[in-house]
C-alpha cells in the first residue's frame, strides 16, 4: 500500500469546475477523494466517514470556510487546508490563525497541488500521533496518581507500610482479574463516600452545596 492508499480526502468548493478538477487529481494520485459543494453537504459527508484532510475553499457562500473549518476542528478532530483565490499576507495569517496545515491559490497549479496535499496528510498523521500519544501519557499520570493515593489510604486505614500496602492493591487487582488503576480508582472512590458519611458538612462542601 503506497502512503495514499486508504486515505481519505474531502474537497469542499462552491465552483463545480474546480471542484471536479480537484477531485479527480487526488484520485488519480491514489487518494480515496470525495465532494460537496456547500458546508451542509460536508458535514453529513464527514459525519458518515470522516476524512484524514479536508480541502476547503475559503471563500465559500453562507457559512465560510473558516466556518466550516472550525466545525471540523472542533467537533470532528478533522485537519484541513484552504483554497484561495489570492495569495497574500491576509490570507496566510487568516489560514494560520484558523489552524490550516497549508493552502493552494485557485486556479490550482496541480504540479503543486499533490505535494501539497501530501505533505498537509503527512503532518496531520504526525499531530494525531502526538495528541494520541498525549493523551495516553494523562491517562497513565492520572492511573499512577490513582494507585499512589490508594496505596496512602491503605496505610492509613491498615497502619501498613508503603511496600506492603501496594502488594495488597495488587493482589487485590489479580485476584479479581482487573487492572490495578482500576482497583485504585475504586478504592478511592469508596474511600471518598465513607468520608462523606462520616462528615456531611464537608462532602456538601465539596459538592458545593
Amino acid at each position: 500500500m503506497t502512503k495514499r492508499e486508504g486515505k481519505r480526502i474531502l474537497v469542499v468548493d462552491d465552483d463545480r469546475a474546480m471542484l471536479s478538477l480537484i477531485t479527480e487529481v487526488l484520485r488519480r494520485a491514489g487518494y480515496e477523494a470525495s465532494n460537496a459543494d456547500n458546508a451542509e453537504e460536508a458535514i453529513a459527508a464527514v459525519s458518515a466517514a470522516t476524512p484524514d484532510l479536508a480541502v476547503l475553499d475559503i471563500g465559500l457562500p453562507g457559512a465560510s470556510g473558516l466556518d466550516l473549518a472550525a466545525l471540523l476542528r472542533d467537533q470532528f478532530g478533522v485537519p484541513f487546508v484552504f483554497l484561495t483565490l489570492h495569495e497574500d499576507e491576509a490570507i496566510v495569517r487568516r489560514a494560520a490563525a484558523a489552524g490550516a496545515l497549508a493552502y493552494v491559490v485557485k486556479p490550482a497549479d496541480m504540479r503543486q497541488c499533490v505535494p501539497t496535499i501530501d505533505a498537509a496528510v503527512a503532518r496531520a498523521a504526525e499531530l494525531r500521533q502526538l495528541r494520541e500519544k498525549e493523551a495516553h501519557l494523562s491517562t497513565a499520570l492520572q492511573q499512577s496518581r490513582d494507585v499512589s493515593m490508594a496505596v496512602g489510604v491503605l496505610m492509613e486505614r491498615l497502619r501498613l507500610d508503603r511496600d506492603t500496602a501496594f502488594e495488597r492493591l495488587r493482589e487485590q487487582a489479580r485476584s479479581q482479574r482487573r487492572k490495578i488503576a482500576e482497583v485504585a480508582a475504586e478504592l478511592l472512590d469508596g474511600a471518598e463516600r465513607l468520608n462523606a458519611l462520616a462528615n456531611p458538612a464537608a462532602g456538601r462542601a465539596r459538592r458545593g452545596e
